[in-house]
């Protein structure tokens, strides 16, 4: 299956190391280079705000969507190819995840882990088939990737919710499989 667009999830802050910006910029211009269209959550800010720009300055396609009560706090990015605001998170997560056939998740908090666990519930639930990279720059993802681990291990989920991730730790790994 050739993957045509690529939903992002990740920090609507930089968090405290430059690998993570750093990173949010080099997917956000992979993408574009590789004619991969990016869906996020259309701020301005933080890593999202990063790898909308440089996507764009790569003149890469962007699609961008984020709820109502989000437009402020989030600056939303409107210069997009295609923006939505929508009226709740959930609808946010939705139109995201079906408007792109691959998920990667770059650093981020909540909200990241949110729109990343609802991929994966969806995935177990046979909702979509897609693909979901983590991209663990620095470690960052390691407790993660643990928790995973131990809710498999303890009984919680089966191996299927553990394969559903495939975990990366280089943006070139992460485009490499998207691409291939």
């Amino acid at each position: 299956m050739r993957i045509h667009s690529v939903c992002v999830y990740c920090g609507s802050r930089d968090g405290t190391r430059p690998a993570y910006a750093a990173a949010a910029e080099a997917l956000g211009t992979g993408l574009a280079r590789q004619g991969q269209r990016l869906v996020y959550g259309a701020g301005d800010v933080g890593l999202m705000g990063r790898v909308a720009r440089a996507a764009q300055a790569a003149d890469g396609r962007t699609f961008g969507v984020i709820p109502e009560h989000l437009v402020r706090r989030e600056v939303a990015k409107t210069d997009l190819n295609t923006y939505v605001v929508t009226e709740t998170m959930h609808e946010r997560k939705k139109v995201m995840l079906y408007n792109a056939d691959a998920v990667v998740v770059l650093p981020g908090g909540a909200g990241s882990l949110d729109e990343l666990f609802e991929a994966l519930t969806w995935r177990q639930l046979e909702l979509h088939q897609k693909p979901i990279l983590v991209l663990n720059i620095d470690g960052y993802w390691d407790p993660l990737k643990a928790l995973v681990d131990h809710v498999v291990a303890e009984g919680f989920a089966g191996d299927e919710t553990s394969a559903a991730l495939t975990w990366v730790t280089s943006v070139e790994d992460a485009l490499a499989m998207l691409r291939d």
